[in-house]
């Protein structure tokens, strides 16, 4: 396999685990406090190469992502396309930053993408959460120091670029 279907193949078995993680079977107290490990996992791949992924990878993974969930079709595209776009554009500011302030910076992107997600969830159900669905982007940019290095560690070990 030549080094270019390689890489692909690493970025794309990355995403297939953030996507099983994102449906394995959880408590029903602790289904509101699961990461958005999808958007993480994109974010890293958009921060870290983003010259082979954009927001076209973005949309692919969220109308994925929307088929999996059940959710409406296009929901997670649209909040994945938008938040690998400005992840993108920012891809060099932020990874010069040291973890705690790139935590920040993906906190942003989470909290913009559960934006999008609660405004379609609004305009087609009418629904409104609580505050339990803006924990959610807390609990990812704690746990994107160890994404960020785990992701790392694997581009580095199987030498993606």
């Amino acid at each position: 396999m030549s080094a270019d279907g390689h890489g692909r193949l690493v970025i794309l078995i990355s995403l297939c685990i953030a996507m099983l993680l994102t449906i394995l079977p959880m408590p029903e107290w602790a289904r509101p406090f699961r990461p958005q490990w999808v958007t993480l996992v994109l974010l890293y791949w958009a921060i870290a190469l983003p010259h082979r992924i954009g927001v076209g990878s973005g949309f692919l993974v969220g109308i994925v992502l929307d088929v999996l969930t059940g959710t409406l079709l296009g929901q997670h595209a649209l909040g994945l396309s938008v938040v690998a776009f400005i992840a993108i554009q920012l891809h060099q500011r932020i990874r010069v930053f040291p973890f705690w302030q790139q935590s920040l910076g993906i906190l942003v992107l989470l909290v913009i993408e559960r934006l999008l997600a609660l405004w379609i969830t609004g305009a087609t159900r009418g629904e409104t959460p609580g505050l339990v669905y803006w924990t959610v982007p807390l609990i990812g940019a704690l746990l994107w120091p160890w994404i960020f290095v785990t992701l790392r560690s694997i581009r580095r070990q199987f030498e993606v670029s």
